[in-house]
């Protein structure tokens, strides 16, 4: 079995740098991590493999200045291989224009499953999986719960608000796993001495076949106009009981039109 996992590399959150003032995205000249959401897809996948008893893990992943130290600390927990895209024409970049880099770079892996996480943590877009299965042409399944291979099919336990959903889809597919369902490995001293043997496939736009001025800012669909700081959380009201706190309490679910 061979998974190709989406990972990606972003600003530490604790030190997340600073916005550039012209096109008010988020600077991405510093060093980057893997971001917490990808470990998940990560972590399933080694244990897919695991239980096939063959195939690998291998990585995909889009960033700036063939920034890769996020890859490494995947490579560490265990991915055999990653494929790293980095091209200046890239900056700006929508999430269908990720999307179509990605699913190009997934395309020359040929992989019997693909794994991404529900969203990222520095965009929360939660569009790229499904885009990418669109481009691909294949299944999706979002919101992964727990992953089992049985042949040519995966059945998911599909995370609902209510419980799980149970679905069953032929191979290849995109399924999206969510955050938390699982614990990712911490990379051992071993792990991160070999991940820096691994190898990286480092490809630019022309590499995978993408022209120019389709993606990046040339490319997108989406702009950003403004940017605000969240408003401050409001104290909220005490209530004390004078033996009608319970109908203050109604009224204010009322009002709410909690109830």
């Amino acid at each position: 079995m061979n998974i190709v996992v989406c990972v990606k590399q972003i600003p530490d959150p604790a030190d997340p740098g600073a916005l550039d003032p012209e096109t008010k995205t988020l600077k991405r000249d510093v060093k980057l991590i893997l971001d917490e959401s990808d470990s998940y897809g990560v972590e399933m996948a080694l244990q897919l493999v695991d239980e096939a008893g063959s195939g690998e893990v291998r990585l995909v992943s889009m960033a700036p200045n063939n920034e890769m130290s996020g890859l490494r600390t995947a490579l560490a927990m265990g991915a055999a291989s990653a494929v790293l895209v980095s091209d200046d024409a890239l900056a700006g970049s929508d999430a269908l224009s990720t999307a179509k880099v990605l699913a190009a770079a997934i395309n020359r892996s040929e992989p019997t499953l693909i794994l991404t996480a529900t969203e990222s943590s520095d965009g929360y877009t939660g569009t790229v999986p499904v885009q990418i299965a669109e481009i691909l042409d294949l299944p999706a399944v979002t919101f992964a719960k727990e992953i089992s291979v049985n042949g040519d099919v995966v059945s998911v336990k599909r995370q609902t608000e209510e419980g799980y959903d149970e679905v069953e889809c032929p191979l290849p597919c995109v399924v999206s796993v969510t955050a938390g369902v699982v614990e990712p490995r911490y990379p051992s001293f071993k792990g991160i001495m070999a991940a820096k043997n691994k190898p990286v496939e480092e490809l630019d736009l022309a590499g995978l076949g993408i022209e120019e001025g389709t993606v990046g800012w040339a490319g997108a669909r989406q702009e950003i106009t403004e940017i605000a700081e969240a408003p401050e959380r409001e104290a909220g009201e005490i209530v004390v009981d004078e033996g009608d706190a319970h109908e203050r309490i109604m009224a204010f679910l009322d009002e709410l039109k909690v109830l």
